[in-house]
């Protein structure tokens, strides 16, 4: 069992500037996040697209945002189970929360904090017949694990980031690359375009376009797929591995079965208070909320954790006060025993 003040459902941008805010009230967090890397939409989907409205960052990218968030929450030591997807939820008689995933993975809190954006995402799976077959034998619809690709034969399809962004990847571990796509063209950042037409040029990358697959091979794993490409007939190329990115569709998922008050795949919050939902103890942030005048922008998720974290803090300590203290004034005192203030002023007589 996995025990924390604040539980997370979300390592986008929101629920990890949470573990900031929480940190500053000296309250632990643990994340939970159906993808198996931190950072949401800018890292699964549009990592290396530019973010022009965050505060104090004329223009950033958004994997680069991620990046930044982890640095800042680094010191208050948060907990992460990635790659599973929260499930179900249970109210105890002491008033905890017990979540449990996917996995079977159990988490205990006093205060849930939902920051799942959009919601849970769930792969885009190609119309292929007996794809479900295969799944884990063989075809995988993220990368979690790298090394799983070793010395393989493996075949990616798809024409955006991610897709561009592995196979440029997988170039150092995979025996072979083969990158299949629909188009001629690619949508996704210009330098990972440029950099599997030189991995192309170099031998290192198998570029089929304009092309589809069409079926899967094998008997009890993939042993290969079938290529349907334009002027051509359909041929096996053999494989290890069939990787099929076309991006993730969000749903609210399991959540929307726990009891919560939900509206246009939302759910619906106090948004004059602290954003806790219609359950005691649970709370929404970000862009999984919904309230009169919301907008789904990562500078006001950030504002919602703010306020979030306050409400959690009387929630948790119900006969403590907590005196607001400006961070350029009282410092921050990390969890590992690191401390970040501002230089104290030299006193110096004049004269």
């Amino acid at each position: 069992m996995i025990q924390t003040d604040i539980l997370i459902i979300g390592a986008g941008p929101t629920g990890l500037f949470t573990v900031f805010e929480a940190g500053l009230l000296k309250l632990r967090c643990h994340l939970i996040d159906a993808l198996p890397q931190q950072g949401g939409q800018c890292s699964e989907i549009y990592p290396k697209k530019p973010i022009y409205d965050i505060p104090a960052y004329p223009e950033i990218l958004a994997g680069d945002l991620t990046d930044k968030l982890m640095e800042q929450i680094k010191q208050f030591e948060p907990g992460f189970t990635l790659g599973e997807r929260a499930e179900t939820i249970e109210k105890q008689e002491d008033g905890n929360f017990i979540v449990t995933t996917n996995k079977g993975t159990k988490h205990q809190a006093p205060v849930v904090a939902i920051a799942g954006g959009l919601g849970s995402f769930e792969p885009r799976k190609p119309p292929i017949p007996g794809i479900a077959d295969y799944e884990d034998k063989g075809v995988e619809y993220m990368i979690k694990e790298p090394e799983l690709y070793r010395d393989k034969d493996v075949v990616i399809a798809g024409g955006g980031d991610s897709a561009l962004d592995w196979s440029i990847f997988l170039t150092d571990i995979a025996k072979s690359v083969t990158l299949v796509h629909r188009r001629n063209e690619f949508r996704g950042a210009l330098d990972s375009v440029d950099k599997v037409q030189e991995l192309k040029d170099a031998g290192k990358i198998n570029l089929v376009t304009p092309a589809e697959v069409k079926g899967i091979v094998g008997e009890n794993s993939v042993e290969g797929v079938l290529i349907e490409q334009k002027d051509k007939e359909q041929y096996t190329l053999k494989c290890d591995h069939f990787i099929p990115l076309f991006g993730l569709s969000p749903k609210l998922g399991p959540i929307a079965n726990w009891g919560l008050e939900i509206e246009k795949n939302a759910i619906k919050v106090n948004n004059a208070l602290d954003y806790q939902t219609n359950i005691p103890g649970i709370y929404a942030i970000g862009d999984v909320n919904t309230y009169p005048g919301k907008l789904k922008l990562i500078l006001c998720g950030f504002h919602e954790a703010t306020l979030m974290c306050q409400s959690a803090f009387q929630r948790i300590f119900p006969d403590k006060k907590y005196v607001m203290k400006y961070t350029t004034v009282g410092g921050i005192d990390g969890f590992d025993g690191t401390r970040k203030e501002a230089p104290k002023a030299v006193v110096k007589k004049i004269e």
